[in-house]
């Protein structure tokens, strides 16, 4: 895709086709690579970004997984760029966590960098499911570069890795917890408090949207309720959607409903 080298020139450009490109490497590593799929009609001053960050406990899961989702929200976002990201799992005691949390932190650098290459804006939206739910959080509070979102939404993601270890619905949940993190929080209490996106809101943080399941078994509507009550008291644009009938993960109806919510949300709050 040839870019004119004159800035004036680039920003005027509008690309018709839509083009979409699979496993683009961002980094050096096998797992770190990224789906685009870029609409009609872009440019570099209209087209907003959409980063899909996927889930599976920080030491599984696949951007695959969420190609549906990709495709469902093309339908509701016609003038987004999705990028839909892998990462390295915490499965070998070099990748353990914040693995995870850098990875995505390269993969959105590699995505800014290359934004005029793809006739892109940097506005950029940050959606995660489950663990990946948590990273888009983490990265939306955390850190201001290499860009602030406009916006981020969580599916069902952990908010609070302390709560979730002491108060888990599920045994597992806290032995999944010290593999990724290669330590428990009586041990080493930072790892926990430094990957907990609740500790790093501020009265800058992007609006926020919620999704969670009442009958979540991983991950309680706590960390939900939790996260939001301090995002209000920040003063920050907030949303949460409980699905009282849902668990970890809805599809049919409920799923159209929250594409519905993602539109209106988006709609709202990024121009």
């Amino acid at each position: 895709m040839k870019i004119s080298e004159n800035s004036d020139d680039s920003e005027k450009q509008i690309i018709p086709s839509a083009s979409c490109i699979v496993n683009v490497p961002y980094g050096f590593e096998p797992a770190q690579t990224i789906d685009i799929y870029l609409p009609p009609n872009r440019s570099i001053l209209s087209t907003k970004i959409l980063v899909i960050i996927h889930g599976g406990g920080f030491n599984s899961g696949s951007k695959d997984e969420l190609t549906t989702y990709v495709e469902l929200m093309q339908k509701h976002l016609d003038d987004y760029a999705f990028f839909n990201i892998s990462y390295r799992q915490a499965t070998t005691a070099d990748t353990l966590f914040p693995t995870q949390e850098n990875d995505v932190k390269i993969a959105l650098q590699f995505i800014i960098d290359h934004s005029n290459e793809y006739c892109v804006s940097k506005k950029m939206v940050l959606l995660g499911v489950s663990a990946g739910g948590l990273l888009a959080l983490l990265q939306g509070y955390k850190y201001k570069e290499p860009v602030v979102p406009e916006a981020v939404i969580s599916f069902f993601g952990p908010t609070d890795l302390l709560e979730l270890y002491k108060h888990s619905l599920n045994p597992l949940v806290a032995l999944t917890l010290m593999q990724v993190t290669g330590t428990a929080p009586d041990k080493d209490p930072a790892i926990y408090i430094e990957s907990s996106p609740v500790n790093f809101i501020t009265v800058g943080s992007p609006p926020t949207l919620l999704f969670q399941g009442r009958l979540d078994p991983i991950v309680s509507a706590d960390q939900q309720i939790i996260l939001q009550n301090k995002l209000t008291k920040a003063g920050v644009k907030n949303q949460l959607v409980l699905y009282p009938n849902e668990g970890h993960g809805w599809h049919g109806d409920t799923l159209s409903d929250s594409f519905n919510k993602i539109e209106t949300f988006l709609n709202e709050n990024v121009h």
